[in-house]
This record gives C-alpha cells, sequence and structure tokens, in this order.
C-alpha cells in the first residue's frame, strides 16, 4: 500500500535514505539482454552522471549507489541546511 511522502521521509529522525527504481518486464537497464542480445553497457555511466546532475538541483547528496542489469539503489542524505535552487528563475523584462 502506498504512503504519502511526508510520512515516510523525516529529517528529524535521519537524513539519509537508501532507494531502489527497478525496470519492469524483464527490461534490462544495463548489461547484455541474453534474451535479445542488445548491450545496454553504456546506460551504467549515463545513469551515474544523471544521478550526480540530479543530486544538485535537489538539494541531496549520493553517498553511495549501485546499478545492477534491471535496478539501481542510490544512497542518498538530504541537505537540510541548503535550499533548492530555482528550476526556472524570473527574468525581468
Amino acid at each position: 500500500m502506498t504512503r504519502p511522502r511526508n510520512t515516510q521521509v523525516s529529517l528529524a529522525d535521519t537524513p539519509f535514505y537508501h532507494c531502489i527504481a527497478r525496470c519492469v518486464r524483464r527490461a534490462y537497464l544495463c548489461g547484455i539482454d541474453h534474451l535479445t542480445g542488445e548491450n545496454y553497457e553504456h546506460r551504467r555511466e549515463w545513469l551515474a552522471t544523471k544521478m550526480k546532475s540530479l543530486a544538485s538541483i535537489f538539494s541531496i547528496d549520493i553517498c553511495a549507489y549501485a546499478v545492477m542489469s534491471n535496478h539501481y539503489y542510490p544512497c542518498s542524505q538530504v541537505r537540510k541546511h541548503l535550499k533548492p535552487p530555482r528550476a526556472f528563475p524570473c527574468r525581468s523584462t
């Protein structure tokens, strides 16, 4: 059963969170898909780069991560002392 994020994240308890994201329907994230023979290893570096760039936007630090063939685990720390940057800065006209 799903729960709202405000009941799952409590910075008073801990700023560290271990997350998981996985592929469905036997899809491959990285490595060689033995069913089709396709090589998806190039995604491993892309995913690591993307996690690092998103961490700077959302005011978290990536403490560690693991990228498997069909899922990945980022361990992150919420930076409480920093405000997230504005996605679309206002321009004066």
